[in-house]
């Protein structure tokens, strides 16, 4: 039987392409392997003293005084060999329970994660909006990543990422990037939104949009000249919008359609899928770009019609969920089934599918 050692684990389930490690009682460590949970072999069940003592190893004093007060602590852990992890410590029934997120060191390219040109289309755009969406663990972060890396070696820009924690690090390349960490920089995403634009930014990547007073800086900032990338945990381009416009008090939200029409760049809506040969993951998107023909739809909130524009809006390098997972499904990338248990519309999915419309 294995000790229940952090550097070991780690280090095992990065070997195996995990993407997650979970530490709870009363089971053994818990890895996240092609989208599923399974039980890493011959450990010990864990116990609250084994994961208090996991989770000294790896706090500062400063995470250990809020662990102390019973809140929940996210953080980044750096291993020796500099392989970087997020962390989130909680507490269920009484007992401590710790999530871990395998970060990758390098950071991969549209070409490593198969992403479509319009992503590099909408990371070449001097100023705007561009929200990337999709529920926890769906790739936000490692396709923001990419885009901010696209935009680091290829333009002079200076860019700004507010990030709980830091997740990928961007080193200097064509452009100079500054990365700050929401409690260890600065105390808020809106706190250090409106701080970067006293930081002559060309571009600016806010971790996530949590609150009202995150997304109205993040929409005036994209107005205001710069180039703004962000997420939310939505499921396609009409629910973000809805989500954003819904934030703003009644009288105005009229202001706030205004601006998403003339401020917003696109929609990237994405979820991952085992492939069809069982050894990894596959990224399914939906791509908004925001034609005049959307902006309309937004200044009139007609966001229910947005859908029906991306269907038609190929030219554009626009695509619905349903015919990605279509084009997936004919290429043989992901099965049948795991394409009809993830999609909008089962009957648009097999009309896109038997008729080849993606």
């Amino acid at each position: 039987m294995k000790e229940i050692n952090i550097h070991l684990i780690l280090d095992e389930a990065r070997e195996l392409g995990a993407s997650d490690v979970h530490f709870t009682s009363g089971l053994p460590p818990i890895m996240r392997l092609r989208g599923s949970i399974t039980k890493m072999q011959n450990y010990p069940d864990c116990t609250e003293p084994s994961i208090i003592d996991v989770v000294n190893a790896i706090t500062t004093k400063r995470h250990k005084e809020i662990i102390a007060r019973g809140e929940d602590a996210d953080f980044s852990f750096v291993m020796p060999d500099g392989n970087r992890n997020r962390v989130n410590v909680f507490r269920q029934k009484g007992y401590h329970a710790i999530a871990f997120r395998l970060l990758r060191n390098e950071i991969p390219t549209f070409q490593d994660l198969e992403l479509p040109n319009v992503l590099a289309e909408f990371s070449s755009k001097p100023r705007g909006l561009v929200l990337v969406t999709g529920p926890t663990g769906s790739g936000k972060s490692t396709t923001l990543a990419a885009m901010i890396d696209y935009i680091n070696r290829h333009k002079n820009d200076h860019i700004i990422t507010i990030e709980d924690p830091i997740e990928y690090l961007h080193a200097h390349k064509q452009s100079m990037v500054n990365q700050r960490e929401v409690h260890v920089d600065v105390d808020s995403f809106a706190g250090a939104l409106r701080a970067a634009l006293r930081e002559d930014p060309d571009v600016i990547l806010v971790g996530e949009m949590r609150d009202y007073e995150t997304i109205e800086a993040a929409v005036t900032a994209a107005e205001t000249g710069h180039l703004v990338f962000s997420t939310l945990h939505t499921t396609g381009a009409a629910e973000t919008l809805d989500r954003i416009i819904g934030v703003y008090p009644p009288n105005a939200q009229g202001q706030c359609r205004q601006q998403l029409a003339k401020s917003l760049v696109g929609v990237v809506s994405q979820t991952l899928l085992p492939t069809a040969d069982g050894r990894g993951r596959c990224a399914a998107l939906e791509l908004m770009a925001n034609t005049d023909a959307i902006a309309a739809l937004i200044r009139e909130g007609k966001t229910f019609q947005i859908p029906s524009s991306i269907s038609t809006g190929k030219a554009k390098g626009m695509r619905t969920l349903d015919q990605d997972l279509a084009r997936m499904t004919s290429e043989g990338r992901i099965t049948k089934e795991v394409a009809l248990n993830r999609c909008h519309d089962p009957l648009e999915y097999s009309k896109y599918l038997s008729m080849g419309m993606y």
